[in-house]
């Protein structure tokens, strides 16, 4: 064999092994990577993780337990309001009532009225037991150590007559950092209007109608306008259910994958959940194909009354029954002849 074929060999040789180890290094820099990942996600989405206090683990209008990803389940959404208190003793400034079905990749949501006349006992409210508004629940849960989830749940499940399986539970800041994270959130703005900017005194954020691409400050006052001319038409609550139909487009994206780490660094800071880190990754892949265009609004009916001098809302015994029952009906849960309500009208 000549020297020039056994040079050409060595050659060959040295260059399959730097290959080699060159593959070898990458192997081992995604796995480093991936295992840094998904340990960083792990430990923010457990730190979030606050499972509701109640016997066995689930709701006392549940007969056996619900699995996350095989039985249609219900969540609370709540927006916490807590800037004015430090942190504590917040109150459930929105909450919404979503459901979802595995079997139909079905989503509902229901909008609940913040100022829900509901009724307080001494156990849930202490010295400020009696008649007050339904977002009320959380703040008095917190004084008197009962729960501030706990109690804000078990009134929406006295109100609806259904049981609620898991919540989740944002303050301002989550909510404008988890928007900014995922780069903003595309609406179709009806009407134009402005909210002042929470963020900023004295400034206002004016929105045109049309399509806009909103950031965390711009989406927060989207959400919380309900003092303008423009919410006779253009409810706060139907912005509402744009924005989460909006966010979930966003967060179901190819892109989101490579804001996880960011988004999970918000998680445990500014947002509380009864999900696992496991049932959140479970849950992403069982409706990561849900269409938000089929999603499924209801709302509670009802009136506006000035009970001695405060507005409360009022709602309808019939508009109660009826929700209860759609809502029964998407949780595949057997319907009701007669009111589910406990609440006092």
């Amino acid at each position: 064999m000549s020297a020039k074929r056994r040079s050409d060999r060595k050659k060959t040789s040295r260059w399959k092994k730097g290959l080699l180890w060159t593959l070898l290094l990458v192997i081992v820099a995604v796995v480093s990577y991936s295992i840094y990942f998904i340990g960083n996600v792990y430990q923010a989405t457990n730190e979030a993780y606050d499972e509701i206090d109640r016997p066995n683990g689930k709701s006392e209008l549940r007969e056996t337990d619900v699995a996350i990803t095989k039985d249609p389940i219900s969540i609370l959404l709540m927006g916490i309001e807590d800037y004015e208190t430090d942190g504590q003793n917040g109150r459930a400034d929105t909450q919404i009532l979503a459901t979802l079905n595995p079997h139909t990749n079905k989503m509902t949501m229901t909008t609940i009225p913040r100022d829900t006349i509901t009724e307080f006992t001494e156990e849930e409210a202490g010295q400020y037991a009696g008649t007050h508004k339904l977002n009320a629940a959380y703040t008095y849960g917190s004084i008197t150590d009962y729960g501030e989830v706990k109690l804000q749940v078990e009134k929406v499940e006295d109100l609806l007559g259904i049981p609620i399986d898991e919540y989740v539970a944002v303050n301002f800041d989550g909510f404008r950092d988890i928007v900014d994270a995922l780069g903003g959130v595309s609406i179709d703005i009806k009407e134009p209007f402005w909210e002042k900017n929470f963020y900023v005194p004295g400034e206002k954020v004016h929105f045109e109608q049309g399509v806009s691409k909103l950031n965390g400050e711009e989406a927060l006052a989207f959400v919380r306008m309900r003092k303008q001319a423009a919410n006779a038409n253009y409810s706060r609550e139907e912005r509402q259910r744009q924005f989460i139909e909006s966010t979930i487009d966003q967060a179901i994206s190819t892109n989101t994958l490579f804001k996880v780490g960011e988004i999970s660094n918000i998680l445990g800071q500014n947002v509380s959940t009864s999900f696992s880190p496991s049932e959140i990754f479970h849950m992403q892949q069982t409706y990561s194909s849900i269409d938000t265009s089929n999603i499924e609004t209801f709302e509670v009916g009802g009136q506006d009354e000035v009970i001695n001098g405060i507005w409360y809302f009022n709602p309808d015994p019939n508009s109660i029954d009826e929700l209860a029952n759609q809502l029964r009906q998407e949780l595949e849960l057997p319907l009701e002849d007669n009111t589910t309500s406990t609440v006092e009208y």
